[in-house]
């Protein structure tokens, strides 16, 4: 779920992921911001896929996190090889109902409790060609700069027009 939807009434919500899966995203939104790299959810790719989390380190490295809330998730989800041609690292990231071992181990592994998460594993490094590198960097930067302003503009509706007293 992005952080805003344009097209809801109520933008924070888009009702995509189960809660679990929301508790796994929560937990290593935790871990990357205690590891300084920041974070975009829910992020449209070139390809057509969708990054269940976008990460940008301080060195502009950027990681993509699949969460997975189940066995059959995994199993059903064949769509994950494709998100290497736009990361540096692949990571999949659980909760500790999940076995650890159905995870390939050419990806790094996440373990998230909702409050917090650990590496289990580290991702192996494919380096992006600069080129999508640039694009991505620039694709980053503009979604977040869109969401916040979507953000500020639902935490302020008079500074976009809308009425701010229900008219019933």
């Amino acid at each position: 779920m992005p952080l805003v939807s344009p097209n809801r009434r109520d933008p924070l919500v888009d009702g995509r992921q189960s809660e679990r899966a929301m508790l796994v995203r929560r937990g290593v939104q935790r871990l990357m911001i205690r590891l300084r790299v920041s974070v975009l959810p829910e992020i449209p790719l070139v390809s057509g896929r969708r990054a269940d989390l976008l990460c940008l380190s301080e060195k502009g490295e950027f990681t993509i996190v699949e969460i997975k809330s189940s066995i059959e998730d995994f199993r059903v989800d064949r769509k994950w090889p494709d998100y290497r041609l736009h990361c540096d690292r692949l990571y999949f990231a659980t909760h500790p109902g999940v076995p650890t071992d159905i995870f390939p181990e050419d990806c790094g592994l996440i373990l998230s409790d909702g409050y917090g998460a650990e590496i289990l594993r580290e991702a192996p490094e494919h380096k992006l060609p600069s080129a999508t590198r640039k694009a991505l960097t620039l694709r980053f930067a503009r979604l977040a700069s869109d969401r916040l302003l979507q953000a500020e503009w639902t935490a302020n509706p008079f500074l976009t027009g809308e009425p701010t007293l229900d008219e019933d």
